[in-house]
């Protein structure tokens, strides 16, 4: 079998996500939000000024985009970019990946931290923006939390932790009056990922220059830390990236 390239050309590819037949992407070093089909033809569905990354959609089909250097989350609809939501309250960094539930409550990571500027690491939350525009704080205490997925019953969340070197499991609370707070995450509480202390349900690689990262005192102590694996170069060449 012979492979072949369908795209290439990428500044850096982001947040895929298939739908209607084609193929989704962000390219945040293009400041664009692409499709590409079977065929390898693309189409440039919108522009975002400030870096897009994640994707999903709302039940309703209403697209939403995370924008990474101003930290929001954009509404795409009738060919118009509009603010859904601030989250800069809540990112301590660049915003990065989202996954969009059954119910179009949106889970996006953030950085953190001024990663670019060798700031000092810290831990974060995933925010959560529910479909009012409402912005909450859904898991607290994560290292760079960059990649979500949902279990198809919608019961599990599990985020990627980066420089943790692990996936942590969340039981996605049952909804209940009231927002989310804190001291709420380990019981039911209103549409909040529950943790469950200590449940890295895998720990990943990363390559050696984010050890040190792991290690940190300010990293959350409730999982384990891989193994430092062999370094390796990132996909823009530095590690990382």
């Amino acid at each position: 079998m012979t492979l072949t390239p369908l795209l290439d050309g990428l500044g850096f590819g982001e947040g895929p996500r298939w739908r209607d037949g084609k193929l989704w992407y962000s390219d945040f070093r293009f400041r664009h939000v692409r499709t590409v089909d079977d065929a390898g033809r693309t189409e440039t569905i919108v522009e975002v000024p400030g870096q897009p990354s994640g994707l999903g959609w709302r039940p309703d089909g209403t697209m939403l985009i995370v924008s990474m250097t101003d930290r929001r989350l954009m509404r795409f609809a009738d060919g118009a970019l509009s603010v859904e939501a601030e989250l800069g309250a809540l990112a301590g960094g660049k915003c990065n990946d989202m996954i969009v539930d059954g119910k179009g409550r949106a889970y996006v990571g953030n950085f953190g931290y001024d990663f670019e500027a060798r700031a000092e690491p810290r831990t974060t939350c995933l925010i959560r923006v529910d479909p009012d525009g409402s912005v909450h704080s859904a898991a607290d205490e994560l290292m760079f939390p960059n990649g979500t997925v949902i279990s198809p019953d919608g019961r599990t969340l599990v985020v990627a932790e980066t420089f943790a070197h692990r996936l942590s499991a969340y039981d996605v609370a049952a909804d209940a009056p009231g927002p989310p707070s804190k001291a709420a995450i380990p019981t039911a509480s209103a549409s909040t990922p529950t943790g469950r202390s200590g449940s890295a349900i895998r720990a990943a690689g990363a390559c050696c220059a984010c050890s040190r990262v792991a290690r940190s005192p300010t990293a959350s102590t409730s999982h384990r830390a891989a193994p430092m694996p062999a370094c390796w170069a990132g996909p823009t060449g530095g590690p990382c990236s």
